[in-house]
């Protein structure tokens, strides 16, 4: 579910974990706090509470009052292809908090490589990098990969690895992503 930027009013339902952007400090936001959803793509959302932006999950979407996301759809008998092919598609779901522009666009994936594991199922090896080292939000980064990626059925375990070689630069995002950041 892709709702894109909003200025939308909310008040959380429930207590629930935020992220505090760009820092990557993690917070317990409660009930009742009033905000703004900032910006809504690939089901975690950006909100602004205070003066200060949080990103919230899509794990955590009800507290907004929105749809949780749900797992995506494999073929039967889906081969490997067909898995790394909803990979990839599960990455281009994982948003910058700052950026409007998904992962995979931005040129933060340098691999990824599905290995199976017999019965069935399959481990998925990835290497990401971010647009700087020392971005606080990397390992929230990492967690929204790994966590949309096990979504996938068959998938037993994801192992993302932070790199930083090569070093990100401009090159590496899609055609769309510069024409989007004005970036050509």
């Amino acid at each position: 579910m892709m709702y894109g930027q909003t200025n939308e009013p909310i008040e959380l339902q429930r207590d629930c974990k935020g992220v505090l952007i760009p820092a990557g400090e993690e917070l317990n936001l409660k009930a009742g706090t009033k905000g703004f959803i900032t910006q809504a793509l690939g089901g975690s959302f950006t909100i602004y509470v205070e003066g200060h932006l949080f990103r919230i999950a899509g794990k955590d979407a009800d507290a907004l009052g929105k749809e949780p996301v749900k797992p995506p759809d494999i073929p039967d008998n889906a081969s490997d292809a067909d898995i790394e092919k909803v990979i990839w598609t599960q990455m281009s779901t994982c948003y910058d908090p700052e950026i409007p522009i998904n992962i995979v666009d931005l040129g933060l994936i340098y691999r990824c490589d599905v290995r199976p594991t017999g019965e069935g199922e399959r481990d998925v090896y990835i290497d990401m990098t971010l647009t700087a080292p020392g971005c606080g939000m990397g390992d929230i980064l990492v967690e929204d990969v790994r966590e949309k990626v096990e979504l996938i059925p068959t998938v037993r375990q994801v192992h993302v690895e932070l790199v930083f070689d090569p070093p990100w630069n401009q090159t590496m995002m899609s055609e769309e992503a510069r024409l989007q950041t004005g970036m050509m």
